[in-house]
Formats: C-alpha cells, structure tokens, sequence
C-alpha cells in the first residue's frame, strides 16, 4: 500500500517536471500504469473487416466466426482493420490559452506529458506514431514511425513547442482529415477554446474518413470550479478583453456555462465514436491515463463498432 502512495507522488504532474527529458517522462509515466499486460487501446475498433486467421490457443471465443466454422468444421477468428499495424497522430495545441496554470504545471505541459507517453504505449505495442503540434496552423510535423528512435524526435519537438497567439482547432483537423488517407488513429490534445461548431464540423470531416478519434479535453482545475475569492482581473491570453469581478458572484453562471460547453463535446464525440476525455490537469497523469485505456479495453471486449 505503501509503494502504491509513493507511486502516485511520483506521477504527480509537477514531479514529472523535474525527472527531465519527456521521453524519459514518457517511460517512467507508462512503466508505472497499473492497467497491467493490457491489449493495446488501438485494437478492436474498426468496423472494417480484414481477414480471417486460424484460431488459436488464447485467442477469446467471441472473435470466433461461427458462420465459417458451420461451413468448413474449422475454427477461424475475424480480424478488423485496427487489429494490424496502426497509424496514430497526436496533435498538440499549443496556442496561447494553453500556456494557462493556476499551479505549477500548465496545461501545455500536461498536455505535452500526455501526448509522449501515448507515444511511448504506441511504440511499445508496435503501431507507428507521429506528431502535429499546431496553434491557427501546422507549426510543427513528425510523419508516423514505428521505430524505436521516433520518441526522441516527439519528445524533442514537444518540449520545442511554445504557445502561439491563437489557435484553429477546426481548420487543423479539416486539414488531416484531407492529408490522412490511410485510416488511422488520431489524438487531440487541447482546451478547445473556439466556436464549438467549429470543432465539430472537423471531427464530422475525420469521422467520414472512418478515423478511429480520441478528444483530451485539457482544462486547468480553476477553469472547471472558478474558485477564486475577492475581487480579481482575467486576461484573456488569445486578444479577449480583461474582465474585473468578483468571482464568487458569478461561479455558479460560471459553472453551469462550462458544463454545457463540455457536455455539447462530450456528446458531440458521443455521436461521432470519439472518445472523449475531460482532462483535469491537478490530477496524477498515471490516473488519466489508466482510466482511459481501460475504458478502452472495455470497449474493446465488446467487440468492433458495428458489430454489438
């Protein structure tokens, strides 16, 4: 029990900050998951059937095309699309509202921690990964790779990355959705500060190409409570105007706005399969992380998309 405490101080996200390199945070954050020997998050959700293969000794019954064993006597499972090697991007915001913390650590960097250790999953379960670190446009592009070297190049880039004036979330992922033609895995990382809409019209365009989509929706804690006490002024970090309040006067307004901004995303996400994570940066990235790959795997022992 004891050994379990001190893990979770050591993934705290301000301690991360100080072991050094992100891929050597990347190593140490996806070495201490307690999901244990999981399947990789990628497997398991394509609707689009590949080919069969021979069952074999461990292989879950459920895969079993019973069709084809009534046919020839013999055991044979399905595989899907997302059951072969996979492409997954991740795409990083790093406009300026993202430079935002009300502790230590901003949700860039939280964000950037994030991102790396996916990577290092991603490689460790032998899918290629690659990077795009965007604000109103593509600053940044690591093409996907399977080896083993490409977490130095991501890690590098990440911690290259800094916080530009405005970001465009839309228009980036309209244009990987128009340069992505290999069905692939695509990750966003950011507090999707714009037009709602606009958000959606491009997981609408990466939802038409068949993309299997995850949404991190990064926010700060003081961003999803607002509780600040007396009298404070907010700059905007992307041109808005200040604003001078008292917040404890308006925290409940406050609230209620942003739990009908992320509940319109989260179903937004709902309708178009994406999964969609609320991400509270005060939280140990090692909890964030387990709970989204088992939620993954349980979806994944339902079976493929369109098939349950």
């Amino acid at each position: 029990m004891q050994t379990r405490a001190n893990n979770h101080k050591y993934l705290d996200p301000q301690v991360l900050q100080q072991i050094g390199p992100l891929a050597l945070v990347a190593r140490q954050v996806v070495e201490g998951l307690r999901v244990g020997a999981h399947s990789s998050p990628l497997r398991g959700f394509s609707t689009e059937f590949a080919h069969h293969r021979p069952y074999a000794a461990g292989d879950a019954v459920r895969h079993v095309d019973w069709r084809v064993y009534g046919r020839t006597e013999r055991y044979y499972v399905k595989l899907y699309d997302a059951e072969t090697n996979f492409d997954v991007y991740l795409l990083l915001d790093a406009s300026s509202s993202m430079r935002y913390g009300s502790g230590k650590v901003t949700k860039l960097d939280y964000a950037k921690m994030m991102a790396a250790s996916l990577a290092y999953l991603t490689i460790r379960q032998r899918d290629s990964v690659g990077l795009g670190v965007f604000d109103s446009e593509l600053r940044s592009f690591v093409p996907p790779s399977s080896a083993q070297g490409v977490i130095n190049t991501i890690g590098q880039k990440l911690e290259e990355a800094q916080d530009e004036p405005r970001t465009d979330v839309g228009a980036i992922l309209h244009e990987f959705a128009r340069r992505t033609r290999r069905r692939s895995f695509i990750m966003i990382f950011s507090d999707l500060f714009v037009p709602e809409d606009e958000v959606i019209k491009g997981l609408d365009h990466l939802a038409f190409g068949r993309h299997n989509l995850s949404v991190f929706h990064t926010m700060d804690p003081q961003e999803l409570e607002l509780s600040f006490t007396g009298t404070c002024r907010f700059v905007g970090l992307e041109g808005e105007p200040e604003i001078t309040t008292q917040p404890k006067r308006i925290a409940q307004a406050y609230k209620r706005e942003v739990e009908a901004f992320t509940r319109k995303l989260r179903r937004a996400c709902e309708h178009r399969h994406a999964d969609y994570t609320l991400v509270d940066t005060s939280r140990p990235l090692e909890i964030v992380l387990t709970e989204y790959l088992l939620r993954r795997k349980q979806l994944s022992g339902a079976g493929p998309r369109g098939t349950r």
